[in-house]
């Protein structure tokens, strides 16, 4: 794969299981995160390039894909994969954590699409990918932000993709589904299921990068349940979240198991 990807918030979890997968194909890879010492350690084990982007800020991430093609080349795909998960009641969120989980999840999504854009249009070619999840179209309780983040990215995607698909560039959307990362520490995974793994993850937007599609959903079984479940009367919903305790996955969790992580979104650069 002669391509040279971009990869936001790649210092952990799926950013970095994707730039792996990636390089052993042949990519040429550049890793960005906010947290510039981990996306340099990562960098140093995958033998790629890094540098310290924040998603939230236009200058910082103009800045990081001039970094990304003075090093590296004409930019290919940008995969922008920076996000937070805060979780727990509604009523329990504050203002500050919903509006750092829009700037994260929402604007620097936006952000990097224009930005990419900007430069791939011209060109006539591209790809940029954006990360999203099942959350942004199966609304769950005590993920009231991280839900509407991501149906905002789902919903903007699409709708950006459908501007430009004429014009040689594609536009997609990823939707996983619960992942082993650092976003669901403290939480259980429905009952009867299992969770995915970041290379499963990786593994399905290697795939998207070599056959384009509009959106792929992580296992690609759930895409067909998704569907399906949305034509369930109320009852019914509320019925199958109870079998697999999705009405109480992210409000009864282990806060002590979160801290850390918790800690981590709410910092500043």
């Amino acid at each position: 794969m002669s391509k040279v990807v971009a990869i936001t918030g790649a210092a952990r979890g799926i950013g970095l299981a994707t730039a792996g997968a990636l390089k052993a194909r042949g990519a040429t890879v550049v890793i960005g995160d906010i947290d510039e010492g981990a996306a340099k350690d990562a960098a140093d084990v995958l033998g790629v390039a890094s540098f310290a982007v924040d998603v939230t800020s236009r200058e910082s991430f103009a800045a990081f894909l001039a970094k990304v093609e003075e090093s590296a080349g004409r930019l290919d795909v940008l995969i922008n994969n920076a996000g937070i998960m805060p979780i727990g009641p509604v009523t329990g969120e504050s203002d500050a954590d919903a509006r750092r989980c829009l700037d994260i999840n929402v604007h620097g999504v936006m952000l990097g699409t224009k930005l990419a854009l900007d430069r791939m249009l011209p060109r006539g070619r591209g790809h940029v990918i954006n990360v999203a999840s099942v959350a942004g179209v199966m609304p769950t309780p005590g993920l009231a932000l991280y839900n509407a983040s991501k149906a905002a990215v789902v919903a903007f995607t699409e709708a950006t993709r459908l501007e430009v698909r004429d014009r040689g560039v594609h536009v997609s959307a990823v939707l996983p589904t619960f992942t082993n990362t650092d976003l669901v520490a403290g939480t259980r995974s429905p009952k009867g299921q299992r969770n995915c793994e970041p290379e499963e993850i990786a593994a399905a937007i290697v795939d998207l990068i070599a056959r384009p599609r509009p959106q792929v959903v992580v296992p690609k079984r759930l895409g067909a349940q998704i569907r399906l479940g949305a034509l369930f009367p109320d009852a019914l919903k509320r019925a199958v979240a109870r079998r697999y305790g999705l009405d109480t996955l992210f409000l009864d969790y282990d806060p002590e198991a979160r801290k850390g992580y918790d800690a981590r979104i709410r910092s500043r650069p």
